[in-house]
């Protein structure tokens, strides 16, 4: 890099890919090498969270710094301002060229479609996985071909055609591995002959849950359909065997999506050593939440509990990041946008709620760095899988999660009302969050050290409490 160059900034963000499907964080059900590269050539953090386990929440969120009733995406219903500030804005108001290539998920039209872009071409919605109808700022196009392939073409055609005399700011943003699982034809057959493990949760009962895990509506067995599954369930299976058939299903074709993704960043990262521009550029990646692999008897995600809620993220970058670290530091999404403009020597914006990275990724952990996350779903029990609006706080040790029960009129939240509930999870004596302890009396100590941290992250993030958490 020649002096006083920023460095380039390439992040990848996938949707719906869990941690615990990435060898270098768990290699229990696959082979992920090029992402565990990522991991051997930077670092792997092991506590990033999601502040809204929802795609467009999370993904405003990434990019604004901010949570979700400070940038306005609260629910799937509620559209992005995308003339509000933003990393990339003020990366490219500072000189950066910025692309955009993938899934903007944002809402699209007027002051909906991507701002701040020097150049971008998004997925309609969701997007299919294959021949994709692709949206630009010249209009619409369909590409024949795998999409995730097709967008890591187009982020490729960007560094190849790149100024090199300016830095950039790529977003390589992949549909997969969302909902609904198409493979590409060459990972088809992967796993075909081969049971995966099951976790030890999928039958999970939810008896030491509250209502809202009990009733939503995310049951791999009973939930998914055959158009998911893509065949019909076999007949006269018990419920065991319904789960058991289905979870193979679902997940072998998750997995295949995801091995296309690893594919790809490999051919990313080649490109980006072939330019000779390995140690020009940070390159980060991250999915917008988690997912439930089967844990708790579930797919999908929204829930506070861990699967749900921690998202992966690998960065390399080889003049400040050492190969082969790990911080078990908690990072959060809305870490990410003053952490790329810390690179580029950008004060963040005063609205910005989130903390650079920066310190972490050359291995140091400030004094006062936070020991506690604040996490709050709005979407009340208006989508398909009814979970019900909560927000909490985790801890190192203890997770604090009050479902306040109602939707406030929110769009994307429905009218109906149940009782409030607390569920409190010791995760030292109980890593899977199995055994709510809310009412056990040896916790109320714990109860209240916890309730008084809500607040307080409540009131850091301006955010209000519903009154009855009073």
């Amino acid at each position: 890099m020649p002096t006083g160059q920023r460095p380039n900034i390439v992040m990848v963000l996938t949707d719906d890919h869990a941690a615990h499907a990435i060898s270098a964080y768990d290699d229990t059900l696959l082979q992920t090498p090029n992402l565990d590269r990522l991991a051997h050539e930077g670092m792997r953090f092991d506590a990033t969270y999601c502040t809204n386990a929802l795609c467009a929440p999370s993904r405003a969120s990434i990019l604004t710094g901010t949570y979700s009733h400070v940038n306005g995406v609260r629910t799937l219903s509620t559209h992005f301002d995308a003339a509000q500030p933003t990393f990339v804005s003020m990366l490219r108001d500072a000189g950066y060229q910025t692309w955009l290539a993938g899934k903007w998920h944002l809402g699209h039209g007027g002051e909906h479609d991507p701002q701040g872009f020097d150049y971008w071409e998004v997925l309609d919605g969701q997007g299919p996985y294959w021949d994709p109808e692709l949206i630009s700022e010249h209009g619409r196009r369909t590409v024949s071909g795998y999409t995730t392939t097709i967008l890591t073409d187009l982020a490729i055609e960007r560094i190849r055609q790149r100024d090199p005399d300016r830095p950039f700011c790529l977003l390589l943003h992949h549909k997969a591995p969302h909902r609904s699982w198409d493979p590409d034809t060459a990972h088809a057959k992967l796993f075909a002959d081969e049971d995966l493990p099951e976790p030890a949760t999928l039958f999970d009962d939810h008896a030491g849950h509250g209502r809202a895990a009990r009733e939503a509506r995310m049951r791999i067995g009973r939930d998914l359909n055959e158009r998911d599954l893509k065949a019909p369930f076999p007949p006269d299976l018990s419920e065991p065997e319904r789960t058991r058939w289905a979870y193979q299903r679902y997940l072998k074709d998750y997995l295949r999506c995801v091995v296309s993704v690893d594919e790809n960043t490999g051919r990313l990262l080649d490109v980006l050593d072939d330019e000779g521009l390995r140690d020009d550029t940070i390159v980060a990646y991250s999915s917008d939440q988690g997912f439930f692999l089967g844990d708790h008897g579930w797919y999908d995600k929204r829930f506070m509990y861990d699967e749900s809620l921690r998202m992966p993220l690998l960065v390399r970058y080889p003049p400040e990041v050492p190969a082969g670290s790990a911080t078990d530091a908690m990072a959060l999404n809305i870490d990410f946008a003053q952490t790329f403009l810390d690179y580029a020597g950008i004060e963040a914006h005063p609205r910005m709620q989130g903390e650079s990275l920066r310190p972490l990724l050359r291995g140091e952990r400030p004094d006062g760095w936070r020991d506690s996350i604040y996490y709050r779903y709005w979407e009340h029990d208006d989508n398909p899988h009814h979970v019900e609006a909560h927000y909490g706080v985790r801890t190192e040790r203890y997770k604090l999660i009050y479902y306040y029960a109602r939707g406030f009129g929110i769009p994307g939240a429905s009218d109906r009302t149940m009782e409030p509930e607390w569920e409190l999870f010791d995760l030292e004596r109980d890593p899977a969050e199995l055994t709510n302890v809310w009412a056990d009396p040896a916790y109320a100590g714990v109860r209240e050290e916890l309730r008084a941290e809500l607040a307080r992250l409540q009131a850091q993030y301006a955010d209000e409490p519903c009154e009855d958490s009073a």
